[in-house]
């Protein structure tokens, strides 16, 4: 197997690292729209990266990705970049022949009239749009292959495959106890894509009425999470999984829940209050008279620092998780499948925080089934349409193992 990975930020940084320790491809291409940071994601390897190059691409360049695709003769595209650019790089894959996989799907847009009732254009609509092509080229489109979706995604299968005859409810909890010394707001993820999911109107599902939207932050809850986190309030945030989990798993709700905490919370609404979370181009003066337009969310996420460079002032743990209720063998049941990562360990093990390492490893399980043919299929597929178990000990194999806790 041949990869192309596209964005060499902290996760795709931290996918580097991870897939070097493993020996079922056989070159990767880390790719940036600044070259040095692919160069030092490479670089950093040593040794182990005899199998890694570096190359600059714009991945809003669908023509350019797909060129370096044939040119290096990848066989498959890892998308690490931020949501704005699945679409190019979803087309690209497929006009170049290749399969692809993204941790994040293509972006929603609010119902302009009702956004907190009903879903205007829906997280993945566009990719879904295209899926009679992927199956007509047989190629792979595995869409949401992170840990929150991806990894949430595959407990959800397992559960209903394995643990449960009829299931109630999923809910994908995801909750940290992590801190960052020095800062008082310091997002452990980027804040662009924190703050599309947070301020988006969030997506439940129900069975007999299908997808709709609440405001922001509704239906607040304390969920206790395990090994030594504890409980953390959390709230209802768009996400991925209450788009997909629905189309391949049989439940009778399903919702997405962040433990974010009050503080966290009353930033985000300030900058909404503000406008600061808009992503349209405003026009400002620059010193000298001079104007130029900029993002009001570029500037802030510019104003913060890079969550890839924190792991050395953090401290704590994250996990992302799915509970699941509902029945087994004629009695109720309720479980809590969870994945964990402390921070200390991925630093010490990878040198990689603990948000990134736990986003990033997921997709190089997927990719090391695809390349060993454990998983195919061709279409836009969720991580759901796949065998969860082989996904699930190949995980523990990576030395990253995931529990279960019986609620």
């Amino acid at each position: 197997m041949r990869v192309l990975l596209v964005g060499a930020g902290g996760v795709g940084t931290a996918i580097t690292r991870i897939a070097a320790r493993r020996s079922f491809f056989d070159h990767m291409v880390v790719t940036d729209y600044d070259l040095s940071r692919a160069e030092a994601a490479v670089a950093a390897l040593g040794e182990a990266g005899a199998r890694f190059s570096a190359r600059r691409v714009d991945a809003s360049d669908e023509a350019a990705v797909a060129a370096l695709l044939a040119e290096h003769r990848c066989d498959v595209l890892l998308n690490a970049t931020d949501p704005r650019f699945v679409m190019p790089l979803f087309r690209a894959a497929l006009s170049a022949g290749a399969h692809y996989l993204d941790m994040a799907m293509s972006l929603s847009r609010p119902d302009p009239e009702r956004p907190h009732e009903v879903c205007g254009v829906k997280l993945g609509d566009a990719q879904f749009e295209m899926a009679a092509e992927w199956e007509k080229a047989g190629r792979l489109a595995l869409a949401g292959m992170g840990v929150e979706p991806g990894l949430s995604d595959v407990f959800a299968r397992y559960a209903a495959d394995e643990l449960f005859d009829h299931i109630e409810e999923i809910g994908i909890r995801d909750g940290a106890d992590l801190t960052v010394d020095g800062y008082d707001f310091a997002p452990s993820f980027s804040i662009w894509t924190t703050i599309e999911e947070c301020l988006n109107p969030p997506v439940v599902y129900e069975a007999g009425r299908g997808w709709f939207t609440t405001p922001p932050f509704s239906e607040p809850e304390v969920f206790d999470f395990p090994e030594g986190i504890g409980p953390v309030e959390c709230v209802n945030v768009e996400h991925e999984e209450v788009l997909l989990v629905p189309r391949w798993v049989d439940a009778g709700r399903v919702t997405f829940k962040y433990g974010l905490g009050t503080e966290f919370i009353d930033t985000l609404r300030t900058l909404h209050l503000l406008g600061l979370d808009r992503t349209e181009p405003v026009e400002v003066v620059a010193e000298g008279g001079a104007t130029v337009k900029v993002s009001p969310r570029d500037v802030v996420a510019a104003c913060l620092p890079d969550p890839a460079t924190l792991g050395d002032r953090m401290r704590g743990k994250t996990c992302a998780g799915t509970w699941v209720k509902g029945t087994k063998d004629g009695g109720p049941r309720e479980v809590y499948l969870y994945h964990v990562v402390d921070n200390e360990w991925s630093m010490r093990e990878y040198g990689s925080q603990a948000v990134v390492w736990q986003t990033a490893v997921n997709p190089v399980v997927a990719l090391e089934l695809m390349a060993t043919g454990v998983w195919s299929g061709a279409g836009v597929l969720g991580p759901e349409a796949l065998p969860p178990r082989p996904f699930l000990d190949l995980l523990t194999e990576y030395g990253s193992p995931w529990g279960m806790r019986e609620q």
